[in-house]
């Protein structure tokens, strides 16, 4: 079983739709994978936008902690309110205090200050992560809660599940569409990926972090591909990206034109590569994936 992940540097490069395409062609019946999805963009996933899938199951996702005040052991003496550098310790109004949940970090400095020990810290939950059922295959993606942080556990939980039931079921590929950008979470998508396919787009911004985006892959030893999406907007930019990839050993498996067809499937919440196949992104996507598919097998061996 391979992992093949797809990233962007930064985001709004089409990395979703070109995951949604691969599982599209991936179910197909000449695919020689059978693979289980997973979206690794909890802070804004939006795969299933786009695959429609029935939720199975749904699991809370507990992730940071935050202090609660025991009101019956409070004396309010104010310290806490003192040595809270994040203005989270408010006034209740009625003599006391209160923490404002949203603005705790959970350092805990008020905890460790309190003299009456009437201040702890309690898990919360985040979010929630799903498995669901997809026509193309099973799904395993996630919701963070608005104003919470993603440290990249959830990603790791998410892939985890994909990957259990992959190893479980015997299945050939998880595909993760994973989170834009170098930080944390992109850590975990990239962490333990047998492949990386960065979809880059030929702007200023585009080629910039499409760099980093490969060193990020480069650090932890994952090879990594490229496709240019929207090429033909800025020839140059697209020469460019290649001429880079080719001094670096990266392979450039494909150009992906601009086609306002993508963005028809969008709305009717399609595959480009489903909705209309002839379309040139389509044509494109296709040879995209056959060369992936090549280098996937080549790795298996």
């Amino acid at each position: 079983m391979k992992q093949l992940v797809i990233l962007s540097g930064k985001g709004g490069t089409g990395k979703t739709s070109v995951t949604a395409a691969f599982a599209h062609l991936l179910a197909q019946e000449a695919s020689p994978f059978r693979s289980v999805l997973a979206d690794a963009d909890v802070d804004a996933s939006n795969l299933e936008l786009v695959l429609s899938p029935e939720i199975v199951s749904r699991e809370d996702f507990r992730g940071g902690q935050i202090a609660v005040i025991d009101q019956d052991r409070c004396n309010a003496c104010g310290i806490c309110q003192d040595v809270c550098r994040f203005d989270a310790v408010l006034d209740d109004g009625e003599g006391g205090y209160r923490i404002d949940p949203l603005a705790c970090d959970g350092c805990a400095a008020c905890v460790y200050q309190c003299p009456e020990e009437a201040i702890s810290l309690h898990d919360q939950v985040v979010g929630q992560w799903f498995r669901s059922e997809s026509r193309f295959g099973p799904l395993f993606h996630a919701a963070l809660r608005p104003a919470q942080e993603n440290s990249g556990k959830l990603v790791t939980l998410v892939k985890q599940q994909a990957r259990l039931l992959a190893l479980d079921e015997d299945y050939d590929l998880v595909l993760v569409d994973g989170p834009p950008g170098i930080g944390c979470p992109v850590i975990s998508a990239v962490s333990g990926a047998d492949l990386a396919l960065i979809v880059a787009e030929p702007t200023a911004s585009g080629v910039h972090d499409m760099r980093r985006a490969l060193e990020t892959t480069n650090h932890f030893d994952v090879p990594a591909l490229v496709c240019i999406n929207k090429a033909d907007i800025y020839p140059e930019g697209a020469a460019e990206i290649e001429t880079f990839c080719q001094s670096e050993g990266i392979p450039v498996v494909g150009r992906i034109p601009f086609d306002t067809t993508v963005t028809g499937a969008m709305v009717q919440g399609q595959p480009v590569t489903y909705f209309q196949p002839d379309a040139p992104a389509s044509r494109a996507l296709l040879r995209v994936w056959d060369e992936v598919a090549d280098i996937i097998e080549g790795l298996a061996e």
